[in-house]
Order: C-alpha cells, then structure tokens, then sequence
C-alpha cells in the first residue's frame, strides 16, 4: 500500500513539473495579472485530474534518473509554452509593421501578458486574438491538446531522440511567425503603401502644400477605416492562426513520440 502511494506521488511530480511549467509561459496564464498562488493551484487541479488518465509510465528507481525524468518534463513544457507563446507574437508582429507607416512608431504601451513595450498598434490586434483566443475556447484546448494528450504521445525521455525534430520545427516557426504576421498586416499596410505614394505625387505635383503635416492625419485616417473594414478578415485569419497554433503542437508531440519510438 505504502508503495503504491509513493509510486502514485513520484508520477503525480512529473505530471505536476510538465504542467507547471506549461503554465508559467503559456499564453494568458503567463500574465502577471495572474497570482502565482493561483498558477500553481490550477496546475496541482489540472495534475490531479489528468493522473488517473495517464498510460503506463515506467518510473526509474534511481533518484538521479528520477530528477533527470522531472527536468525532461520540464522542458517539455516550457517547449509547449513556446510554440504557444508564437501565436501571440504573430499579433504583436501584425502591429509594428503598420505602426511606422500610419505615425504611431514613436508611441509604445505596456503590454501585461508580455511584459514589454509594444507598438499601439500591436497591442490592440494582440488584444483582438487574445479575445479570438478566448471566443474559440483555447484555454479549454490548452488543457486537452497541452496537458491530456501530450501525456499520451510524448515522455521526457523522447526528448532526447527527437531533439532534432525539435529544432527543425521550431525553425520553420519562426518562419511562419512573420509569414502571418504580414498576412494579418497587409490590407493595411498595402493600403498605406498606396496612400504614402499618392502623396508623394501630391507634393511633386503641389510642392507649396505641406506634405508632412497633412500626410500624417490622413495616414491616420485610413488605416482605421481600412480597420474597420477589415475587421472580419482580421478575425477569420486570427482564429486561422489560433487554430495553427495548435496544429503545430499537435505535430510537434506527434514527431517526438515517432522520434522517440514505440513506448
């Protein structure tokens, strides 16, 4: 009995360190704004809840090997956590390519979730997918895809055969990173494209009128109404990457468990 309930403890551990760390850099549970009493509670609930669901998961006796399991989790997690964590740095992309054309280059707020200083712009199409995110239940799909299926197609020590996989993926990322954010920026940033060449005609053609004054206002102008307009596509395309976003997770733990091989 005695045995059982330390085996049952010594799981719960590396349910509990893969979860952890998930949390502690995922999207919207990584935000300051969140009590870190709050952040580990939710993951000791999440570990209790997923342990009666796990498959066999051999566990060494030795205590070297056993640490060396946890920082396996670990690193799981926080790998996780960071192809997530793109998503959200799609949006803020989004933003700084279009913020120096309309004007607002020079104006950076605090983003909380991120903790730095973002463009303004950026921050309000970060503020749109975090809301997108949240429409399309993916704090829900954090816990099932992040926590309850990563425990059923990759251990820790897949880690280790599947590092190259790894590195692969998260290369072609960040590739895909500025691919959708010039996909989400570009009915703007086009459209000021065209408005800043309109005005240089403008001044070649009226050299008297003073460009620089009256550019900046109508740049303003017409990036919000293109905006506004393009607001829909905006959604449609956020909750395309949202729902990437998860693909590649989905990918990223399908590669380490085939990396890894059979269980």
């Amino acid at each position: 009995m005695i045995a059982t309930l330390v085996a049952n403890f010594r799981l719960f551990l590396l349910v509990f360190a893969r979860v952890a760390a998930l949390f502690e850099i995922a999207p919207l549970f990584s935000s300051e704004a969140v009590p870190q009493p709050a952040k580990l509670g939710f993951a000791l609930f999440v570990s209790a809840a997923v342990l009666p669901w796990l498959p066999a998961y051999p566990l060494p006796s030795a205590t070297g090997l056993y640490l060396l399991l946890i920082g396996g989790e670990v690193l799981i997690g926080l790998a996780m956590g960071f192809f997530l964590n793109l998503v959200f740095a799609v949006f803020q992309g989004a933003g700084q390519f279009f913020s120096l054309q309309i004007g607002f280059g020079a104006s950076e707020v605090f983003d909380p979730l991120s903790e730095i200083e973002v463009p303004l712009m950026g921050q309000f199409i970060n503020l749109v997918g975090m809301f997108t995110f949240l429409v399309l239940s993916g704090a829900q799909k954090l816990i099932l895809v992040g926590v309850y299926r990563s425990f059923q197609a990759v251990r820790a020590a897949d880690l280790v055969a599947g590092r190259q996989f790894l590195f692969n993926q998260l290369l072609r990322s960040l590739g895909q990173l500025f691919a959708d954010a010039l996909t989400l920026s570009f009915p703007i940033l086009g459209t000021l494209l065209l408005v800043s060449v309109a005005l240089g005609l403008l001044a070649k053609a009226a050299p008297q009128m003073n460009m620089l004054l009256m550019g900046f206002p109508f740049s303003i102008g017409v990036a919000f109404l293109i905006m506004v307009l393009a607001m829909p596509f905006l959604v449609g395309s956020i909750s395309r990457i949202v729902d990437g976003g998860y693909e590649t997770l989905g990918r990223l733990l399908s590669g380490l468990k085939a990396a890894g091989g059979p269980p």
